[in-house]
């Protein structure tokens, strides 16, 4: 085990919104013990300060579901990979088709933006430019996300929907299956693709990396980690695709699982795999 990846929401970061001390601990043992920690997550950048401060990580993350490697510590993007503004318009224009009742917002590097349909769900959506997706596109920024929503639907089903039309047009999947919204990235763009460039610039193999994640946008994360665990109360594509399950996060079930992954490297020495 040479490097931990770790969603945030629903596997580290509880519904409160507050990282327990015990998961703290396990973090910090990990890079006392040489093992890179990095998280992975679909937040955008603007969201991670929080995290970065109780944590007191400094190196880097990926955020909005691999779109983006951003520097904790500066507080800086090191890069993108985000949708050209054709592939923004191709990817809403298939899922209008398909979703009638769907309202679209972009996460981009300059900020929120979104539809007037696409009712606020907190501040920072509140004040977010709003207008028509062609004036929303038409300074052609870098588009990190499409997000959409469709009040009438449930994220499940508007997943299966959007995957049978953006094949080859766009990356769908959602981070809640309580929620109506999908996350949208580029061809080719997932946690999984930005982890693994990470790693290899470390000189890190798949199969010395353990992951964890509890939710569609973890799968291919999961699948690509030499071992991935999904939480034991997430989403079932994640427990599918998964090696292991851990416990719950509300019963710290990342911290348990590294507790006993350090505690084996100590007794067969750090010369194993994990």
């Amino acid at each position: 085990m040479r490097l931990v990846a770790s969603d945030l929401d629903g596997t580290i970061v509880r519904p409160d919104g507050t990282i327990s001390p015990r998961t703290l601990a396990a973090l910090l043992a990990c890079e006392h013990d040489g093992i890179d920690v990095v998280f992975v997550t679909g937040r955008p950048p603007r969201w991670m300060a929080q995290v970065a401060e109780v944590t007191g990580r400094a190196g880097l993350a990926v955020c909005g579901n691999g779109a983006v490697v951003y520097d904790l510590a500066a507080e800086r993007v090191v890069r993108t990979r985000g949708l050209s503004v054709q592939a923004v318009r191709d990817t809403v224009t298939c899922l209008r088709a398909a979703l009638p009742g769907a309202v679209f917002a972009l996460e981009t590097l300059a900020g929120y933006r979104r539809e007037p349909q696409f009712l606020p769900h907190h501040d920072a959506a509140a004040a977010a430019m709003s207008a028509p997706l062609d004036q929303l596109l038409a300074d052609d920024p870098v588009v990190l996300k499409v997000l959409c929503r469709d009040e009438n639907s449930t994220a499940d089903p508007m997943l299966a929907a959007a995957r049978a039309v953006l094949d080859g047009v766009s990356e769908p999947c959602h981070s809640s299956s309580t929620g109506s919204m999908l996350e949208v990235s580029a061809v080719g763009v997932s946690k999984a693709t930005t982890l693994a460039e990470l790693a290899a610039g470390r000189g890190i193999r798949a199969e010395e990396v353990v992951a964890f994640g509890d939710m569609p946008n973890d799968v291919p994360m999961l699948r690509w980690a030499g071992r991935g665990y999904a939480m034991a109360d997430g989403h079932p594509e994640a427990i599918a695709a998964a090696d292991e399950t851990a416990p719950p996060c509300g019963d710290d079930g990342v911290a348990q699982v590294l507790e006993r992954l350090l505690a084996g490297r100590g007794r067969a020495g750090r010369s194993t795999r994990c």
